[in-house]
């Protein structure tokens, strides 16, 4: 989980990313930010990420974003 907090701090480093769990639905990282996330994530984990899964429910907290890395991962 370390490396998901060091891509969105990356990204935006003045968010709480350890508490907030309404990243997307607070608008808290916006379009870029969450294509910069995705390609980061994919390159980091060596994933790739349907277009089915970019859903709010996935990106709205590093606890989802890590539980969907997992599982993309164990579907490789």
């Amino acid at each position: 989980m370390e490396k998901i907090y060091d891509i969105l701090k990356d990204i935006n480093p003045d968010i709480d990313y350890k508490t907030r769990t309404d990243l997307i639905d607070a608008h808290l990282l916006d379009s870029l930010s969450i294509i910069s996330l995705i390609a980061e994530l994919e390159d980091v984990f060596d994933i790739t990420v349907p277009a089915v899964d970019i859903i709010p429910e996935n990106f709205n907290s590093v606890q989802a974003m890590y539980a969907l890395v997992e599982r993309l991962s164990e579907e490789d």
